[in-house]
């Protein structure tokens, strides 16, 4: 019986894993979604009246807050399992909606129903197409 010998490579017998380049899409949808998010907190929040600085700052806080989130969502989503990967999605989603709900002064429980059932479509559609594509 012939055996082949494993014959290591030129580092020696471990693989070393490159770090994966930031395309031009990883940096502008989350930057695109921030932005719009911003926006629409900050437009939440005027009412109808003039813009205050306050209102402004909210905008730039939350619409960073989910650039920053979602951009690691993006960076970290090949190394965790689909059904996990799911749930992110669905709790990004649902945590984003229900901020949004609560600054349109409704109930804390209004604000985390729609939030919990805005996220809970989420991970269904994510985790199916996420289970189409993967199989």
């Amino acid at each position: 019986m012939v055996t082949h010998a494993a014959m290591p490579g030129r580092r020696g017998g471990r693989a070393h894993a490159r770090p994966r380049p930031h395309t031009a899409l990883a940096w502008a949808l989350p930057l695109v979604l921030g932005v719009i998010y911003g926006f629409y907190a900050a437009f939440i929040r005027r009412d109808g009246g003039p813009s205050t600085g306050g209102q402004v700052l909210l905008g730039l806080v939350s619409g960073a807050a989910l650039a920053v989130l979602c951009f690691a969502l993006g960076r970290i989503q090949h190394a965790v399992p689909r059904e996990v990967r799911a749930v992110a999605y669905g709790a990004l989603t649902a945590s984003a909606i229900g901020f949004l709900v609560s600054l349109t002064d409704t109930s804390v429980l209004r604000s985390a129903a729609l939030g919990l059932a805005v996220g809970v479509g989420v991970l269904c559609v994510s985790y199916y197409a996420l289970y189409a594509r993967e199989t």
